[in-house]
């Protein structure tokens, strides 16, 4: 891994570093990972599904579709996408993160490549994937333009492209950072800040510079109180994107 990557927040990497023994623990502090998944999977799975003709009930509707998860963390998402079917890739900066992963699958007996490596070196490499999956990772990162570039070297031609990350918006203020690591602690103190935040404007932007097309755009929605996460129209706080790259 190229140490040297502009890409590369040290702050993020250290805060991670920290907090990577919580990876799996669904009550602990990444609990909201754990609630968001289901929901952002179901997502994914469904466009994938319309994108490249599968049927969203089979067992395994993602078989044949090479997927790389950028940012991986603890390998929560990435094993969704491999009991998908997927012949997933996970990538991630932090050495713990990918330790913590590889066991795991290895104790669910899950067939994921794990690399402690940035996207830029994977992109340097020439490797191209179906799927590539860039969630609550825009927001962590030093050089946005850097990073998304790199990103969309990996999507393959008539590949896609999936992000998930925070507004940057008085709102997203309010609940993202102030209620949700203040007042209602549902999240570590650090685990954002404001000013990293992405508008989707800036987002899509870098996407189309690199060649993809925005296609599907929702909101996300946190009732804190039940635990629970719904698709709405509003993109203020959370959102998620999808964009294609032409065949």
């Amino acid at each position: 891994m190229n140490l040297q990557d502009t890409t590369i927040e040290p702050r993020e990497t250290a805060y991670y570093q920290r907090m990577a023994d919580f990876w799996w623990d669904a009550d602990g502090p990444f609990w909201p990972l754990h609630g968001l998944n289901a929901l952002r999977v179901a997502w994914i799975r469904d466009h994938l599904c319309r994108t490249f003709a599968r049927d969203p009930a089979a067992t395994a509707p993602l078989t044949g579709l090479r997927v790389l998860d950028i940012g991986c963390g603890g390998g929560i998402l990435a094993e969704s996408m491999a009991r998908l079917g997927a012949g997933v890739t996970g990538i991630d900066v932090v050495e713990k993160n990918i330790r913590i992963a590889a066991l795991h699958a290895a104790g669910d007996r899950l067939d994921i490549d794990y690399q402690l490596v940035t996207a830029s070196d994977l992109a340097a490499r020439g490797e191209r994937f179906d799927v590539v999956l860039n969630m609550e990772v825009v927001e962590h990162v030093a050089d946005l333009p850097a990073f998304v570039a790199a990103c969309t070297a990996l999507v393959r031609p008539g590949g896609v492209m999936f992000v998930a990350t925070i507004n940057r918006t008085a709102k997203s203020w309010l609940f993202a950072k102030i209620g949700a690591e203040y007042v209602l602690r549902l999240l570590p103190r650090g685990t954002h800040r404001w000013r990293a935040f992405r508008r989707p404007d800036e987002v899509e932007a870098l996407l189309q510079a690199g060649g993809l097309d925005v296609a599907q755009r929702t909101g996300v929605k946190l009732d804190p109180f039940r635990r629970h996460f719904s698709l709405v129209p509003s993109m203020q706080v959370n959102y998620m994107l999808m964009a294609n790259r032409p065949a």
